[in-house]
């Protein structure tokens, strides 16, 4: 079950029905399954509120994912900054929508298990989001 919530912004305006439907998509390319995915659609002040009382990081950052996956079904909280995701996007010359989805599947990814801090990691993280967005174009719209 996927959910998707809202803390100081509004709900973004995306096919949530196709993301999901995509998030599982993924999930199986990663010979995973999905279980509970909480996605909290926040603010700059609240990703920085959460990533200081549960990582000591005192900086802004687009997501943070807290992982309860067990074996191969994924699950976690995902917290995401609509502030950051909006400044980044303009940063690179990436549309917001895109930009949103690109952090939304990061998320998913790091709960199938690609990390992005070691040498070459992020690298590899690029490459598995690079894909995932480009099967998000195959998923048909929901109706």
């Amino acid at each position: 079950m996927i959910s998707f919530e809202t803390k100081n912004v509004g709900l973004p305006l995306l096919d949530f029905g196709k993301v999901e439907r995509w998030l599982g998509e993924v999930a199986a390319s990663h010979q995973r399954r999905i279980g509970n995915l909480n996605y909290l659609f926040c603010d700059d002040e609240e990703i920085l509120r959460v990533n200081l009382q549960f990582l000591s990081h005192n900086y802004f950052t687009d997501i943070i994912t807290f992982d309860y996956s067990r074996r191969d079904k994924i699950g976690g909280d995902l917290f995401i900054s609509l502030d950051t995701v909006r400044s980044n996007a303009e940063e690179i010359g990436e549309s917001y929508d895109r930009e949103l989805l690109r952090v939304i599947v990061h998320g998913v990814l790091h709960l199938c298990g690609i990390d992005d801090k070691g040498p070459g990691q992020r690298e590899v993280m690029e490459a598995a989001e690079d894909r995932a967005l480009k099967l998000y174009e195959t998923i048909k719209p929901s109706k």
